[in-house]
């Protein structure tokens, strides 16, 4: 990522970030649209769109000062912050959003500073009976507007804003000063406003409002001017949110105890009505407001765009030279400051303040809710490297995310939807172009580490109610033939698709060392490019252990990825191979003094029919396995592979005990809802002494798979005989359960 380096020698202290930040609140809505809102809502319904504005604003001051002790901010304000916290990615794409809305507020704030003028039009119209449109002077101001900032750069712009601060000081000053309004007409007597009316237009007047409440971070953006960002922006910003609050709360006041609300809904400037020296004073507060508003923004705005340029977030190399080249010694925005200036000309010309207002307003809360979502997930994530000086509380961060995403829905579901496909389609542009850097992973990756560390300390907790609940699979397997026989990784990918959890160690025989350890980095790269190739929700790792017995006793003391411990070990052997199942019996014991349930999978040279289903063995004298062969084959048959396949079950029992057998078994499967119609199970009584794999050759020789149970005492009587018994079928998974599961 390209440094940001704009380096500025202005020096600017905390002043000019608060009157940037007061003076942006303290505009165009302030004058012309709260009198309107006190007029229809009542004075209880203004003070409710105060408090509901400021639980989104305020939570992101928060963010943006604590965010903003915690980076070396430089500049790009809002931008930097963000790209700093998530990375270029996200970084660029909220960048990008943050521009636009900050350009074209500058139009924003041009059409509404025409409106102080209404005087003026109402005139034209009655002298020369032409309506003079709005452009007429929108257009020349921001022309001279851009004269200034492209001129003088933004000391001027600095200085000219304490002069328009002044003069929105004195209007307010007069406003307060000011009497009620003096008529003998009894519906328009000032003081009947103190209520809560038309709640169903609330929103649609919250919508209106809202955008007063937004200006608090444009003094943010000034981060590349300022002396000391970590101390000017939390102060700053703060003290104008903070202030600003207060003035719209005692603005609130004087208008609902100084008009009516006739009159608050009939006039646009009632303010001027009620001040002292008003008619003058009240226009001229609107065009210092409106006009330092624009300034600001067109202060801010460009420093944005050279910023995102500076770190190449725009596809082509001659763009982002073009507009993150700077001017004189304080590198001011020139190229930038041009192309800003054309959009909002754009915006201008559409010359409709409501539109406009609704297209800012869905950007701005896009880049609020960002920043307190990055503000929360720092909180949660809890970072090494996230040591702010100054501190919020993930609550407040987290709260004005989510009302930043309602209030969007509320203002207008069309524009929030169209705002987020923009978002997405300028995240997928900047990633395409840049893929080496940080993206959606990491902005959760801390937060998912702390969430997993609950959950593992959580569940070990309570792993004593574990052995009460209703059991399912943890399985673990070992093997040092991944690459060669990829059925044993089928086999776990099945069982951890949906209703258990696995995890797969490739075994590498040796002793621990750099070589050793960098070879099985390598390995498990591949086996992992392998796993998300076939969407599956196995774990993957190895083990470097000196002998296969080692290697199995440091696996099955390892925790599971589950929170639950592992429960069972499933080893495999290649039929081909008869002998390899020696050392798999070797180890049984091994795994029984974890009483773990042990597989044990026997892999053939066969492709899988998965059409012929799931065949399961059971015995009478087998039942200790019975429910976990069951479960274990609903578990497989769950999995996509096994879409439209069967389990069928089939039982040995004693000449004269079918009817017995058969009873049980559809107990058995009824009781356990399991996807086992009457149909699938078949009672097979062998007569004479016909050997078991014989029986079981012959009715499972083309299935998918088959599971058969085995006991402890099978291996010290047959050893590797039994296993080795079923050459001409497919694949088999021998299952020993450790105690019998109940089926619920």
């Amino acid at each position: 990522m390209a440094n940001s380096k704009i380096s500025n020698n202005s020096g600017f202290g905390t002043a000019p970030v608060f009157f940037t930040a007061i003076s942006t609140i303290l505009g165009a809505v302030l004058f012309l649209r709260f009198g309107m809102a006190v007029g229809t809502l009542g004075f209880w319904g203004a003070i409710v769109i105060v408090i509901v504005g400021h639980m989104i604003t305020f939570p992101t001051a928060m963010a943006i000062s604590e965010l903003a002790t915690n980076t070396r901010v430089e500049g790009g304000g809002e931008y930097f912050i963000i790209s700093r916290s998530f990375g270029l990615k996200i970084g660029s794409t909220i960048g990008i959003a943050l521009y636009f809305s900050q350009a074209i507020s500058v139009a924003f704030y041009i059409i509404a500073f025409t409106e102080s003028f209404e005087p003026l039009f109402n005139w034209f119209m009655v002298h020369f009976e032409f309506e003079l449109p709005r452009q007429a002077l929108s257009i020349p101001a921001l022309g001279i507007l851009a004269f200034i900032i492209l001129k003088k750069g933004a000391a001027l712009g600095v200085k000219a804003l304490y002069f328009v601060v002044v003069i929105l000081f004195i209007s307010l000053l007069a406003f307060f000063l000011g009497k009620p309004i003096d008529t003998t007409e009894a519906l328009r007597l000032p003081g009947n406003n103190f209520g809560f009316f038309n709640r169903d237009n609330f929103f649609m007047v919250f919508a209106i409002c809202f955008p007063a409440f937004t200006g608090m971070t444009a003094g943010v953006g000034l981060s590349g001017d300022l002396k000391n960002p970590s101390k000017s922006i939390p102060y700053g910003t703060l003290l104008g949110t903070i202030i600003g609050m207060l003035v719209y709360f005692l603005v609130v006041w004087k208008l609902a105890i100084s008009a009516s609300q006739a009159d608050l809904n009939e006039h646009q400037l009632i303010m001027s009505k009620i001040a002292i020296g008003g008619s003058i004073l009240i226009p001229l507060g609107l065009a210092a407001s409106t006009i330092s508003s624009a300034l600001g923004s067109i202060m801010v705005a460009p420093r944005t765009l050279q910023a995102l340029a500076s770190d190449r977030s725009f596809p082509f190399k001659r763009m982002n030279l073009f507009l993150a080249r700077g001017k004189g010694k304080n590198r001011e925005p020139f190229n930038a400051s041009i192309i800003s200036f054309i959009i909002a000309l754009v915006f201008v010309l559409m010359g409709n303040v409501d539109v406009v207002a609704q297209i800012i307003s869905m950007f701005f809360l896009i880049t609020y809710g960002t920043l307190c979502l990055i503000s929360f997930l720092n909180h949660f994530g809890s970072p090494p490297s996230y040591r702010p000086k100054f501190k919020s509380r993930w609550f407040f961060s987290l709260s004005g995310f989510i009302l930043s995403i309602w209030v969007m829905f509320m203002i207008n579901p069309a524009y929030t939807i169209a705002a987020y496909i923009i978002i997405i389609l300028l995240y997928l542009l900047v990633e395409h172009y840049n893929k080496d850097q940080k993206g959606l992973v990491n902005i959760f990756q801390g937060a998912l580490f702390q969430l997993n560390r609950k959950i593992q300390v959580y569940m070990q907790k309570k792993q004593a109610d574990a052995e009460t609940s209703e059991w399912r699979p943890a399985a673990v397997c070992i093997s040092a033939n991944s690459f060669e026989r990829t059925k044993v990784l089928d086999l776990m990918k099945w069982i951890s698709y949906q209703h258990g959890f696995g995890t797969y160690f490739h075994f590498m025989e040796g002793y621990y060392s750099k070589q050793s350890h960098n070879e099985s980095r390598k390995i498990l790269t591949e086996l992992v490019k392998l796993q998300n190739e076939d969407n599956n929700g196995l774990y993957i790792d190895t083990m470097i252990s000196p002998s296969y017995t080692s290697a199995i006793a440091q696996v099955i003391q390892s925790p599971s990825i589950s929170g639950m411990e592992n429960n069972m070990v499933v080893f495999e052997f290649d039929k081909s191979q008869p002998q390899e199942i020696n050392r798999i019996l070797e180890n049984i014991s091994l795994t029984k003094a974890g009483n773990f349930d042990v597989c044990i999978f026997a892999g053939s040279g066969i492709v899988p029919r998965y059409k012929n289903g799931i065949h399961i063995w059971i015995r009478p004298t087998d039942l200790i396995n019975t429910n976990l062969m069951i479960l274990l084959g609903y578990i497989i048959l769950a999995h996509p592979d096994w879409h439209k396949s069967h389990l069928k079950i089939f039982s040995i029992c004693a000449q004269g005990t079918e009817e017995q057998t058969k009873e049980e078994l559809d107990n058995l499967i009824e009781s356990g809802r399991l996807p086992i119609t009457l149909t699938n199970i078949e009672i097979i009584a062998p007569p004479g002494n016909q050997p078991i794999h014989e029986i079981i050759s012959n009715h499972s020789k083309h299935a998918g798979l088959t599971l058969i149970g085995f006991r402890e005492e099978k291996i010290k009587h047959e050893g590797d005989e039994f296993f080795n018994s079923f050459p001409d079928m497919g694949d088999i998974l021998f299952v020993n359960a450790s105690g019998s599961k109940e089926i619920k």
